[in-house]
């Protein structure tokens, strides 16, 4: 993985002890000035601490569906904001030029906004319909101190908070932070470890599973599945996904959204259409609410 490699090399031109970032199973260890796998975190003072906190890549007053969110406050809109950084290296990545940017070599645009600027920017959008903001585009739980600041003051507006992840994350930090969550969209990419592998995630299928639990305890949660003929498309994965789904909490709604050639899967295929109707037969035999995206 290119971020492993960048953390080796590194590695042998650092002094100084590690520290062990806490947020994610990765569990980076890192010497003063090192970054972490998801390029968003590194070494201070003795602790890891977010290099991206408060750098906004995009923002934008979006339909709450878009997040996708199809049975949470349909109809709202939602004022989107990402920074940089994630943790995982998916190969079929849609928002690689923010997710795959690095703090050490940072090649997009950021401003630099306070968790009270992004509150008193969304308190304004209320006027078109806001109803708070979504934490999204990049990974953004490589900086769950940045989300945890303005989902704070956001309830204190007496706005929502709307969560967009891949659900890696360790159940510590996260249970600090659901309280003051209202709704969240967690991927589940595949229900099978050996693609989270693939993907740079030890840990990856348990770990997810306990954030989409966890979650669907305290909060709405919707799942969603980006479909890639030939790695996660077989029917049998599909029908065990929404077995466990549906155990979790039947009223789970679980998007299923075809795959684009993209990033560095330009010459893969499509999601057939009709698979992702055929998987919709399937995932139904255990969940009410199945939404078929992008077709």
């Amino acid at each position: 993985m290119e971020a492993t490699d960048d953390l080796a090399e590194q590695a042998s031109s650092n002094d100084g002890e590690r520290v062990l970032c806490p947020i994610c199973p990765h569990a980076c260890l890192l010497k003063p000035g090192q970054i972490g796998i998801c390029g968003a975190r590194h070494a201070v003072d003795g602790v890891v601490v977010p290099a991206n906190y408060g750098k906004i890549s995009a923002v934008s007053l979006d339909p709450i569906e878009k997040k996708p969110l199809a049975r949470y406050l349909p109809g709202s809109m939602i004022l989107s904001v990402g920074s940089y950084g994630c943790n995982l290296n998916c190969p079929f990545c849609q928002n690689s030029t923010i997710a795959r940017a690095r703090f050490d070599r940072l090649d997009i645009q950021v401003e630099s906004i306070s968790p009270q600027e992004l509150v008193e920017m969304a308190s304004r959008q209320q006027t078109y319909g806001n109803i708070g903001l979504a934490y999204t585009y990049n990974e953004p739980l490589v900086c769950p101190e940045f989300v945890l600041d303005c989902s704070k003051l956001i309830h204190e507006a007496n706005m929502k908070n709307i969560l967009v992840s891949n659900g890696y994350i360790n159940a510590e930090p996260f249970t600090e932070l659901l309280p003051w969550l209202d709704a969240a969209n967690i991927d589940l990419k595949a229900f099978d470890q050996d693609f989270y592998d693939w993907i740079g995630a030890p840990k990856g299928l348990e770990t997810v599973k306990q954030t989409i639990a966890a979650a669907a305890n305290r909060i709405h949660v919707e799942v969603t599945t980006l479909v890639i003929p030939g790695k996660n498309d077989s029917p049998e994965q599909l029908d065990s996904m929404a077995r466990w789904l549906a155990s979790v909490n039947p009223d789970i709604t679980l998007h299923l959204t075809r795959f684009f050639p993209t990033y560095r899967m330009l010459d893969a295929s499509p999601t057939p259409v009709e698979t992702l109707y055929e998987l919709g037969i399937v995932v139904r035999q255990h969940l009410r609410y199945v939404e078929i995206g992008n077709v």
